[in-house]
C-alpha cells in the first residue's frame, strides 16, 4: 500500500478541538513521515450559538455538519471529533473510519470553593452543559441548583471563576488534554455520573468511498475502545439518543469480556432507569441493544417519547 502525500484534517477552531486535531496530525506524521498533514480550522453552528442549550438548538450534530461539508466538497480528507459529539446515526456518504484509544472517560468536578460535590451547600449553583449530567446530578444531589453552562472550555471556566457558579462539571479528558488537570477537584465516580457514549475517545470521520484513506487510518484505531464505543453507541442508537435525552452508556473490556452500564433518566432526576449487560467483546453491538431493551422494559420508551415531543 502506498503512503499518502498530503492529508487535510477538518477541525473546529476551539482550543480543545485543535488539540485533538493536532494529536491526530502528529500520529499521522509519525506513521507517514513523507506526508504533509494540514489542518483546516472551521467554526461550527454549535460554536456560534452560545445563549441556548444544545438540546434546544439541534443537538450534537451542530458540531459536525460544517466539517462534513468540507469532506463533501474535497477541502478536507478527514474530520476529527470528540466521539460523543458524533451522531450515532451517521449514514452514507460518511463513515467513522477509526476510533482512537480512549482517555479518561469520567466527568470531573471543578470548583474554587469545594473539593467534592458532597461539600456543596443546599442551593449552591452547579453548572453543566449536558442533560445527561444534569439528570444524574439532580437525582444524586436534589438540594443543589443545577443550571445550564455553555461555551468552550475556557469560557466555562471563566464563568466559574467570576462566581456565576459554585462548581461546574466537565469531561475530565478535555481538562487533561489542555494541561488543566490541576483544575479538577474530584473525579466523579461512574455510579454518580455515568459517562456519555464515547466520552473520552476521538473519532475520525471520512467519506465512505475513501477505502485507501480508511487503510491509512487503520493503525490509529484502538480495538478495545472501538468495542466499547460500538456497545455504547448501540444503546444510544436503539433509544434514539440525542442531546434532548438524558442518556448514558459506558463499557469496559477485561480480557474477552465486555461489561456495559446504561441509563435513561427524567431531566429532573426524579426517575433514573439503569441496565447492565456483559458478554463476549465480539458481540458489542448486541450487548448494547440488549441493555437498551432492558431500559425499554422499565419504561424508557415513555420517557423518550415525552422528551421527543417538541415544546411550544
Amino acid at each position: 500500500m502506498s503512503s499518502p502525500e498530503k492529508l487535510v484534517i477538518a477541525t473546529r477552531a476551539s482550543r480543545l478541538a485543535l488539540w485533538q486535531a493536532r494529536h491526530v496530525q502528529a500520529r499521522l506524521q509519525a506513521l507517514y513521515p513523507g506526508c504533509r498533514v494540514e489542518l483546516l480550522e472551521m467554526t461550527t453552528r454549535g460554536d456560534q450559538i452560545l445563549d441556548r442549550t444544545l438540546s434546544k438548538v439541534g443537538g450534537k450534530g451542530l458540531f459536525v455538519k460544517e466539517l462534513e461539508t468540507a469532506l463533501l466538497d474535497g477541502r478536507a480528507d478527514l474530520a476529527v471529533h470528540s466521539l460523543k459529539d458524533v451522531p450515532v446515526d451517521l449514514t452514507h456518504p460518511f463513515d467513522l473510519a477509526a476510533i482512537l484509544q480512549r482517555a479518561d472517560p469520567h466527568d470531573a468536578l471543578v470548583s474554587n470553593t469545594v473539593a467534592s460535590l458532597d461539600e456543596l451547600p443546599a442551593g449552591a449553583v452547579l453548572g453543566t452543559s449536558s442533560l445527561r449530567r444534569e439528570a444524574q446530578l439532580r437525582a444524586r444531589y436534589p438540594q443543589l441548583l443545577v443550571k445550564p453552562l455553555r461555551g468552550n472550555l475556557d469560557t466555562r471556566l471563566a464563568k466559574l471563576d467570576r462566581g456565576d457558579y459554585a462548581a461546574i462539571v466537565l469531561a475530565a479528558a478535555g481538562l487533561q488534554r489542555l494541561g488543566l488537570a490541576e483544575r479538577i477537584r474530584a473525579v466523579i465516580p461512574v455510579e454518580d455520573s455515568l459517562p456519555a457514549a464515547g466520552q473520552g475517545a476521538l473519532g475520525i470521520e471520512i467519506m465512505a468511498d475513501r477505502s485507501e484513506l480508511r487503510a491509512w487510518l487503520a493503525p490509529l484505531a484502538c480495538a478495545d475502545t472501538t468495542a466499547c464505543a460500538l456497545a455504547e453507541r448501540a444503546v444510544s442508537r436503539a433509544l434514539g439518543g440525542s442531546c434532548q435525552v438524558p442518556l448514558a452508556a459506558y463499557a469496559t473490556v477485561q480480557g474477552d469480556t465486555l461489561s456495559l452500564r446504561a441509563l435513561v433518566a427524567e431531566p429532573d432526576g426524579q426517575r433514573v432507569l439503569r441496565a447492565q449487560a456483559s458478554g463476549p467483546r465480539g458481540q458489542a453491538q448486541q450487548l448494547g441493544e440488549q441493555a437498551a431493551r432492558a431500559l425499554i422494559e422499565q419504561g424508557a420508551d415513555a420517557i423518550l417519547a415525552r422528551l421527543a415531543t417538541p415544546s411550544a
